[in-house]
């Protein structure tokens, strides 16, 4: 892991220039999970978990990158954007495609980049590289577009550029969160609202299974599959049906012979969890910690059982929440199949649920897990020009 200074440095003695510092944020999800490709609603935060980059226009046509964590380097041509076998830099060649596709023109740029934000842990390091470097691209040149238009840039390059049919949640958290506040996002029309998130004598931790998980593998893309064949059936029967943020469960039943048994349990998850995130929002303003906690093991349940995309590791760290008297719940963040759980702790507790958790997970696993504990921060930023 690198800080921002160890970046800066780097950067100055490999290409001998000032650049601009940039820090992209990573998020969590605090409910509403699979819900946004299925044009729902989430509930993400910006954390104080970033990838640092320091960025600098060359005065050619050709792009140099460097990802300091992994000491991996890609350079390339503006006149040949392409796919390569490094998925890092194809997130970062993204953003510039999606520009170029809007005419805009660029030159060359040097990038040194890394930073404290773990890759396939859930926290979304694939929307902060997308996110910072959009940003100090759109900086860099003077390109005039706001928070919200970078993260749909960053949302079609996900799209059409690396091949993900995710929704937008990632890219939009990490460029619009606010210190203290949830986005409540509606992921159709892109309406937010910050909700403040005063979680009395709990607080909110991550445990990372150590299980890397890989969005672009084709069990997200069949989840994404099946949402829509379950709402195009639906669709069949009832007017008004655009995606499962249309559907009721009276909707989904009566369709129920219209299509497969799993359609059926993927559909149900999503209309469920649409209807959590709006009982979570009620519960978060009335301070009812207790019952939050329920409903994060409910999301987990079904993220598990009927969207199957937990795995082992995830429901064991679950469990041992579950079982701990001083975690109100607990759920897998993330696409899935691996990453972290997110456990809503009280204060008091946090030291004996941690020590307690650790230990029985190298128990089960032989693997020591790391937690990480969280603030929730200003989004995706310039940190110095």
């Amino acid at each position: 892991m690198n800080t921002l200074e160890n970046i800066a440095s780097v950067f100055r003695d490999t290409f001998s220039s000032q650049p601009l510092l940039v820090q992209g944020c990573g998020r969590i999800n605090i409910i509403g999970e699979h819900t946004d490709y299925n044009e729902g609603f989430v509930l993400p935060a910006s954390i104080n978990r970033y990838i640092y980059f320091a960025i600098a226009e060359n005065g050619t046509n050709e792009c140099h990158f460097h990802a300091l964590d992994i000491n991996d380097s890609y350079q390339f041509s503006l006149s040949d954007i392409k796919k390569s076998d490094k998925s890092w830099a194809n997130y970062l060649m993204g953003i510039l495609d999606q520009l170029q596709k809007e005419n805009i023109l660029l030159e060359g740029v040097d990038v040194v980049f890394g930073g404290n934000l773990p890759i396939g842990s859930g926290m979304s390091s694939s929307a902060a590289l997308e996110a910072g470097f959009a940003l100090g691209i759109c900086s860099l040149f003077n390109l005039q577009k706001s928070r919200q238009e970078l993260a749909q840039l960053a949302h079609r390059s996900s799209n059409n550029f690396i091949g993900i049919p995710s929704g937008i949640m990632d890219q939009f958290a990490s460029l619009l969160g606010q210190r203290g506040q949830a986005i409540k996002l509606d992921c159709r029309s892109l309406q937010y609202e910050y909700v403040q998130l005063d979680l009395k004598d709990y607080e909110l931790l991550l445990i990372n299974t150590g299980v890397s998980h890989a969005l672009a593998n084709s069990a997200y893309k069949d989840r994404v599959r099946e949402c829509r064949e379950g709402a195009e059936a639906v669709a069949q029967k009832f007017e008004g049906i655009q995606s499962l943020r249309d559907v009721s469960l009276e909707q989904l039943e009566a369709c129920r012979e219209d299509m497969t048994a799993v359609v059926y349990q993927r559909c149900r998850y999503v209309i469920e969890e649409n209807e959590r995130l709006h009982q979570a929002l009620h519960l978060l303003t009335n301070g009812e910690m207790e019952a939050l906690g329920e409903l994060l093991l409910g999301t987990h349940e079904g993220l598990s059982k009927e969207y199957e995309v937990s795995c082992r590791e995830l429901d064991f760290l679950v469990e041992l929440a579950k079982d701990h008297e001083g975690v109100a719940g607990a759920r897998m963040m993330g696409g899935g199949f691996g990453g972290c759980t997110l456990n809503l702790v009280k204060k008091s507790a946090k030291e004996d649920f941690l020590k307690y958790a650790k230990k029985e997970y190298y128990r089960a696993f032989s693997v020591q897990a790391e937690h990480y504990e969280l603030e929730i921060v200003d989004g995706t930023d310039i940190v110095r020009g």
